[in-house]
């Protein structure tokens, strides 16, 4: 089996080749990374310690595309995964399109020409941005909790497939829904096997975490070197709620996926870590401090753009459909993050 994984030197594709390898010998590992994330090259070399082949490409090149060798699957984890990307300052809205639709336009073809199946690593970001700011939440001791209503595709195990995928949804989510849009459309025409698999907030050691997107990793990588660090937004008090999924857990569902193409099931599924696997930025901050000790956190009632008071995915499709649930418990991941913050204090510098 040959599969090729985009985004590899990141830390989605890293964590995943890894996996693969480890548990299979007789998969053959292809890679493709610009580079453009700060850190990501320091994985270049743990990949070909393992034996994995890595091409300095950009998927956005469709001749950089043309010259990768024949594989039976392609794993895409390569993306610009900031909801802020495009209206900040630190890309351009052309380069967000780029990177996430016109690469995968490319991979398309590359399909089509091979019939090399895709399974698409998307984001629970496909789902409405206004909807999710607008969620019926009220105040817990230390985070929100959702309130019962009648919103179609929420519930107390989650955000289902079901929910509003109505703009805005920022520009990322918007280019990664158009990528799924455009990814069945081509499987349906061309005849080839495609997954998609909507992910929450993937954590875990070796992660380049931002403010706005690995937030996990960031918060414990900053904690630890007692950077500032600060409640935004719904009130100010750090009662956003997220859940966390290990990268690990991806690896028995994209064996199945792998190994049963044609299965009559949802092309699309939500994987997250749900509600045992969620907490508050208060919460974490509370871990945090147990491990590390105090560090000051400051408040903001300023809105964030994007920001949603309390994102937990519902897996109920995909333990369904594919007997799948995540194994790793946040303590778990938490833990994980801090000891590889412990044995590298330079982390942040690297990365950001």
């Amino acid at each position: 089996m040959k599969i090729l994984i985009t985004g590899i030197a990141g830390f989605a594709g890293h964590s995943i080749a890894n996996e693969l390898i480890r548990e299979d010998n007789n998969i053959t590992i292809f890679g493709i990374d610009n580079l453009s994330r700060k850190g990501s090259e320091r994985n270049v070399e743990r990949l070909k310690h393992l034996g994995a082949s890595f091409f300095h490409a950009d998927i956005r090149s469709s001749t950089d595309i043309e010259k990768l060798p024949q594989v039976d699957w392609i794993i895409d984890c390569a993306a610009n995964p900031s909801v802020l990307a495009g209206i900040d300052n630190q890309t351009s809205s052309r380069q967000v399109m780029e990177h996430n639709l016109l690469g995968t336009i490319n991979l398309l073809e590359y399909c089509k020409r091979y019939k090399t199946g895709l399974i698409l690593l998307s984001t629970s970001r496909v789902y409405s941005a206004l909807d999710l700011a607008n969620l019926p939440v009220r105040k817990s001791n230390k985070c929100f909790e959702i309130e019962k209503s009648n919103i179609s595709g929420l519930s107390n195990f989650g955000i289902s497939e079901a929910f509003s995928t109505s703009p805005p949804l920022s520009l990322y989510g918007s280019s990664k829904l158009a990528s799924e849009q455009l990814i069945l459309e081509y499987s349906y025409s061309f005849d080839f096997p495609v997954w998609i698999n909507r992910c929450g907030i993937l954590a875990g050691a070796g992660q380049f975490g931002k403010a706005d997107q690995g937030i996990f990793s960031y918060w414990v990588h900053s904690y630890k070197e007692k950077k500032p660090l600060k409640y935004i937004g719904f009130g100010g008090n750090g009662f956003q709620v997220r859940d966390a999924l290990h990268p690990s857990d991806l690896i028995p569902l994209i064996n199945k996926q792998i190994s049963e193409p044609d299965l009559d099931v949802p092309k699309i599924v939500n994987l997250g870590g749900g509600i045992k696997n969620s907490l508050s930025l208060r919460e974490l901050s509370f871990w945090c401090e147990e491990r590390f000790g105090v560090n000051e956190v400051t408040s903001s009632t300023e809105k964030r753009p994007m920001d949603a008071p309390w994102i937990v995915m519902d897996s109920s499709v995909a333990q369904k459909a594919w007997n799948w649930k995540p194994k790793v418990r946040i303590n778990e991941i938490l833990e994980e993050i801090a000891e590889f913050a412990e044995k590298n204090p330079s982390w942040l510098k690297i990365t950001s």
